[in-house]
């Protein structure tokens, strides 16, 4: 996969993409990744990117030239949806993405829809957002990390592509490591251990130690449903449930009844 960013603010990205998963993930070939520096493709002299909203409103607004002049430079071929231009093609276009509050929420699903494509194309808002002709016109998506608002999409461009990179086929090492990650089956993850067996007098629990795989499976799938249920249980709402899944969570919900 291939990741590009637009931004005004390259270099915040040198340390985190230098480092750990997504440095892995790069060394191996499994991804690659380009930042744009949107001041470079500014206006006039002073490379204006911003200006002041119509209406009155205070702040600033990101001008749609230049990122779309960045986007179209970037990927070498018409993309804006404008009037009596050149037609333009969304499908062929990789997923051109907004960064911003007002996107949808980043999930474990999201990333796996976005993990399968060849490129990705990352602008990372800044002041008061997009011009509205941005939003409708140039981007394909928009995606929220969470309902707060950061200074600008930098952050959040980083957590989707270190979320992405995860998921990419052999990048964890491990095998099945991301899809037992929280959220991966639309549970949080349970708890894990590792030695020593005991420490001050806290011990691992026995099922763990017993080496009986089947008894360790149910135990990791009960305690998987016992974090949920009590951290988030709207997750349960849309969790691909089994019948055993609901026969543990109502052991689960007696034996909470009883400890109370």
């Amino acid at each position: 996969m291939h990741v590009d960013i637009i931004t005004l603010f390259p270099a915040m990205f040198q340390g985190p993409f230098a480092e750990s998963i997504i440095r892995r993930a790069q060394d191996m070939g499994a991804l690659s990744i380009a930042i744009h520096d949107l001041r470079s493709f500014g206006l006039g002299p002073h490379r204006q990117v911003d200006d002041v909203p119509y209406g009155g409103r205070g702040g600033m607004l990101l001008r749609p030239e230049p990122l779309v002049a960045a986007v179209e430079t970037i990927l070498d071929r018409p993309v804006f949806r404008g009037v009596g231009g050149p037609p333009v093609n969304v499908a062929e276009l990789p997923p051109i993405i907004l960064l911003t509050p007002q996107g949808r929420p980043l999930t474990q699903e999201v990333v796996r829809q976005l993990a399968r494509y060849p490129r990705l194309v990352l602008i990372c808002g800044r002041y008061e957002g997009f011009d509205e002709r941005v939003r409708r016109y140039l981007a394909t998506d928009e995606i929220s990390i969470g309902d707060y608002v950061l200074s600008g999409g930098e952050l959040a461009a980083m957590v989707v592509v270190d979320a992405v990179a995860r998921v990419l086929p052999g990048v964890l090492g491990y095998e099945r490591g991301a899809e037992e990650d929280s959220f991966a089956t639309g549970l949080l993850e349970g708890p894990q251990y590792t030695r020593p067996p005991e420490f001050r007098g806290r011990r691992v629990p026995e099922v763990l130690l017993s080496g009986h795989h089947a008894r360790i499976a149910r135990w990791r799938r009960k305690e998987a449903l016992r974090r949920t249920l009590q951290r988030r249980p709207e997750l349960l709402t849309h969790a691909p449930l089994t019948p055993e899944d609901r026969a543990l969570l109502a052991e689960i919900q007696q034996e909470e009844t009883h400890s109370e």
